[in-house]
């Protein structure tokens, strides 16, 4: 396992870390600038972030500060109500493979979906099978023009607390599943993004990560899960403050032939958002040299 404790080299900041600062929203330039500051080599930044500074202005900044992408968050949300939706979908998802393509990610992060219109507390319908069998679908339609332009996709399994309302494939064997049907070969191009908040609890998580290996294996997501938890999608802990064995897990995604970025992604209402990014920051850097 590579030793981090003498410097951040494979730090990457995922933006929705630093996107709240002090309690207010922060523009994705600031972030950026700030991640540069203290030496940051990579981030992963969120779509709507990058739509409010604009594309082409976002990649320009990356490249002034010689800044790399260790991922481009978010598509997916394939399942819909009906035909149009379905199609909206599709053409969101190629909108998002090719920003992802602009900005030179190495893949673009898939949060599949689930019941539509359950975030809003208005599910279209309450048939996760179907829900599934759409996710299928949309990654095959998605995938296909993914390997027009040379764009990995990696499926990012969530808790099964989201199952219903951002993502109905759950457990990093599922996520597996859906990449040997869709791409028997392992080429590289459809993958897993593994985030220890939504996987770290699965018995199965050693053997599936083995099972993974490099080719799957596309980007890889720290933080921690504390205990208690106030919240279950916006009290994610700093690394080292919660109950996740990340030194352990991460020698497993390393074993399995992993060498990228452990990238940090921290959802934090009533805490780190409550902060300025410098402390934030230099929390991130303590930890990925101490904890993870």
């Amino acid at each position: 396992m590579r030793d981090f404790s003498a410097d951040h080299d494979w730090l990457s900041v995922n933006t929705a870390t630093l996107r709240r600062q002090h309690g207010a929203e922060v523009p994705l330039a600031k972030i950026i600038d700030q991640c540069a500051a203290q030496g940051v080599r990579a981030i992963s930044p969120w779509r709507d972030q990058v739509a409010a500074a604009g594309l082409d202005a976002v990649a320009r900044q990356l490249k002034a500060h010689g800044m790399a992408l260790s991922g481009y968050c978010r598509g997916g949300f394939f399942p819909a109500a009906d035909a149009a939706g379905l199609k909206a979908a599709l053409d969101d998802n190629r909108r998002a493979i090719d920003e992802a393509k602009t900005l030179d990610a190495p893949c673009l992060v898939l949060v599949v979906g689930a019941l539509p219109g359950a975030l809003e507390g208005r599910p279209a319908y309450k048939d996760i099978a179907r829900a599934r069998g759409e996710v299928r679908d949309g990654i095959a339609a998605s995938l296909a023009y993914a390997r027009e332009v040379g764009m990995p996709l990696a499926i990012e399994p969530l808790h099964p607390m989201q199952a219903a309302d951002r993502a109905c494939i759950n457990t990093l064997e599922h996520a597996l599943d859906l990449c040997d049907e869709l791409d028997p070969a392992r080429s590289g191009m459809l993958g897993v993004a593994l985030d220890v908040y939504h996987v770290w609890w699965d018995p199965k998580l050693h053997q599936q990560t083995e099972r993974a290996g490099r080719e799957r294996l596309l980007a890889y997501h720290v933080c921690d899960w504390l205990a208690p938890t106030r919240d279950l999608l916006n009290d994610r802990g700093m690394m080292g403050d919660g109950v996740i064995e990340l030194k352990k897990i991460r020698g497993w995604v390393e074993d399995a032939g992993f060498a990228g970025f452990s990238e940090v992604e921290i959802f934090s209402a009533q805490d780190w958002w409550q902060r300025s990014g410098e402390e934030t920051l230099a929390t991130c850097i303590e930890r990925h040299r101490s904890a993870v």
